[in-house]
């Protein structure tokens, strides 16, 4: 039997490389995969890329902390992150602050990482390119 699963896909509207490099570079994400519009196999239909697309990424496959994340430049400089955040749990404080950190450079924070009744260590922050992020460790706050 195949394995579910459900993961995030993000369209990144042509800043899709720079959002590899900022995730590998902020949360030591791995690049697993990347493809571009103009390797593809198949012919895209026409006018489906928006000038100067042909060689932006198509698709791209990272793990952020082992847990996947596919990303894309999609097929024109649209991208909104709207009604959604990413969670990532991480096992100690110290993760949690590095992280949170470097995803606030360039970002805004919502709320700083504190003390909360679900965690001893929450935040949240959206990074340079739109995306909302909750950081947070286990176990309950004491």
């Amino acid at each position: 039997m195949a394995e579910t699963a459900l993961t995030p896909y993000l369209f990144f509207g042509g800043r899709c490389a720079e959002a590899l490099e900022f995730y590998r570079s902020a949360l030591g994400a791995e690049v697993e995969l990347v493809m571009r519009h103009d390797e593809s196999p198949d012919p895209h239909p026409p006018g489906l890329l928006a000038p100067g697309f042909e060689s932006k990424i198509m698709h791209a496959s990272i793990r952020v902390w082992g847990q996947r994340l596919m990303a894309s430049d999609g097929c024109d400089a649209s991208s909104r992150f709207d009604g959604f955040r990413l969670s990532l749990t991480l096992p100690t404080e110290a993760d949690a602050r590095l992280a949170f950190d470097a995803l606030a450079d360039g970002g805004t924070v919502q709320m700083p990482l504190t003390r909360t009744f679900w965690s001893p260590c929450f935040g949240m922050v959206t990074d340079r390119f739109g995306i909302g992020w909750m950081i947070t460790t286990p176990g309950p706050s004491s």
